[in-house]
C-alpha cells in the first residue's frame, strides 16, 4: 500500500493558494517518481532569523510546508544563521545591516519555537547553513560566484532599481542569493518554498543546483498576506498583524477587524477551509450576507487552529460581551500604583500596556485611551487614581488600577 496519496490529490492540495509553481510539469514528474519509488521529496524552506516574532503572514508559507509534511514528504527548515550575517537585500532600498552571531542564535531559537505551532516537529529536519557555508574557503566562494553573472544578478528588481538610481550596492549583497542557492545544493532539495518576494533567490537556486550536477528544484511561491486594513503586507512594524502567539481574545478581535475585501484571501491562505466552502462564503456575501458574520466564522477558525476549540468558543463569547454588549471583561489584569498622581504615558509604559513612550503618545492622539469610559486627550495628563479604576487602551486592552 502506498504511503503517499494519489498524484491528483497531491497536486490539488499543493496548488491551493500557491501563486506560482515553476515549472509545474517538473513538480508532477517529481511526485510521480516519489510515488513510484515510495520516497519522500525534500521540501526546503529558508528561515530568516532576523525576524524572531512570527505572525500569520509567515504562516502562509509555513502552512504550505505543513501540507507537504501531511502528504508524506520531508520538510527541511534551513535556519539562515550564516546568511543573516550578510543581510538579505530583498526589497531593500539600501544595504541591510548584518546581525551578530548572538542575535542570530537567539532569534533562531524563537523562530523555531513559533514555527513549531504550524509545522509537525516529528517530521522536520532542522539545518543551520553555517554548517556548510562557514567552512568554505575563498577558492570555494570564487567557484560559486563564477556560476552566475553580474548581468543576471542585476535582473533582480531591487538591485536594478538601486543601480539605475545610483544607490550603492555592496558586493557582499550579491553573495546572499548565491549562498541561499548553495543551501539547496547542500541539502539536495527537490522543492523550495518562499513568498513571491523571494522568487529571484529561489530561481537562482535552480541554476546553481544545475551547475553542481543536481536535478534543479521546483520552486513554489506563496502570496504575501496583506495586513489587517489591506494595502500593505502584514508587518509588526506597521502594527497590522495577527501574531502566532497572540492570546485567543486578541487573535479573535484582530481578525474581526480586517477589511471586508480580505475575508476570502485570509480563508484561502491561513485556514484549511476547502475551496468549495470558500466559494460558498463568496456567493453568500454576493447575495447580501453581512460580511461581519463571515469574519466571525474566520476568527473562530483561526483561534481554533492556533489554540483549540474551547479557546475559540471563549474568545467569541468574550468578544460579544466586550464589543457587542460593551461590557468590561470579567478577568482583567490588575496594576498597583504607589503614587498619588501619575503621568498617563508613564502608567501605560510601566504597566506594560505599550512598549515605548512614543507608542503611548500615538495611542492617546488616536483617541484610543480612556479611564472609566472617559477619553484621555493629552499625553501630558496626570491621573489621580482611585481603587478599581479601569484603564482601557485600544480596543482590547484593559487594566484594573489598585491603590
Amino acid at each position: 500500500m502506498s504511503r503517499f496519496p494519489s498524484l491528483n490529490e497531491q497536486v490539488d492540495i499543493i496548488r491551493k493558494g500557491a501563486e506560482e509553481i515553476i515549472p509545474e510539469e517538473e513538480l508532477v514528474r517529481k511526485l510521480e517518481l516519489s510515488i513510484k519509488e515510495q520516497k519522500p521529496l525534500r521540501v526546503k524552506l529558508g528561515a530568516d532569523p532576523s525576524r524572531p516574532d512570527l505572525h500569520i503572514g509567515h504562516a502562509v508559507v509555513l502552512g504550505k510546508m505543513r501540507q507537504f509534511q501531511d502528504l508524506g514528504h520531508q520538510a527541511v527548515l534551513i535556519i539562515g544563521d550564516f546568511t543573516a550575517m550578510i543581510g538579505d537585500p530583498t526589497g531593500r532600498s539600501k544595504t541591510r545591516p548584518a546581525l551578530t552571531a548572538e542575535d542570530t542564535k537567539e532569534n533562531s531559537r524563537s523562530y523555531f519555537e513559533q514555527a513549531g505551532i504550524v509545522l509537525n516537529k516529528e517530521n522536520l529536519e532542522i539545518r543551520y547553513n553555517s554548517e556548510w557555508l562557514a567552512p568554505m574557503n575563498f577558492r570555494d566562494v570564487i567557484t560559486l560566484s563564477a556560476h552566475y553573472t553580474v548581468a543576471r544578478m542585476l535582473e533582480r528588481d531591487d538591485f536594478s532599481k538601486r543601480y539605475s538610481q545610483g544607490i550603492p550596492i555592496s558586493t557582499h549583497e550579491f553573495l546572499y542569493p548565491l549562498a541561499q542557492a548553495y543551501d539547496s545544493v547542500a541539502i539536495k532539495s527537490d522543492i523550495e518554498l518562499g513568498g513571491t518576494d523571494q522568487k529571484f533567490n529561489l530561481l537562482v537556486g535552480r541554476d546553481i543546483q544545475r551547475e553542481y550536477g543536481l536535478h534543479p528544484q521546483v520552486i513554489l511561491t506563496m502570496p504575501i498576506l496583506e495586513g489587517l486594513s489591506g494595502g500593505a503586507k502584514m508587518s509588526k512594524s506597521l502594527d497590522n498583524y495577527i501574531g502566532l502567539t497572540d492570546t485567543p481574545d486578541d487573535m479573535y478581535g484582530k481578525t474581526v477587524s480586517i477589511s471586508d475585501d480580505l475575508i476570502l484571501q485570509y480563508f484561502t491562505l491561513v485556514t484549511d477551509t476547502p475551496a468549495e466552502e470558500i466559494e460558498a462564503f463568496k456567493k453568500a456575501m454576493q447575495a447580501g450576507e453581512n460580511p461581519r458574520n463571515i469574519k466571525h466564522e474566520l476568527a473562530w477558525r483561526l483561534v481554533k487552529r492556533y489554540h483549540d476549540e474551547a479557546a475559540a468558543n471563549q474568545a467569541k463569547k468574550h468578544f460579544e460581551k466586550v464589543f457587542v454588549k460593551k461590557d468590561i471583561p470579567d478577568n482583567i489584569p490588575e496594576y498597583t500604583i504607589q503614587d498619588e498622581e501619575i503621568f498617563i504615558t508613564k502608567l501605560m509604559l510601566e504597566s506594560g500596556l505599550c512598549e515605548s513612550g512614543g507608542e503611548a503618545k500615538r495611542l492617546i492622539a488616536q483617541g484610543g485611551v480612556s479611564l472609566n469610559g472617559t477619553r484621555i486627550n493629552s499625553s501630558s495628563s496626570t491621573l489621580t487614581v482611585k481603587d478599581g479604576d479601569i484603564l482601557k487602551v485600544g480596543k482590547r486592552k484593559f487594566l484594573k488600577l489598585k491603590k
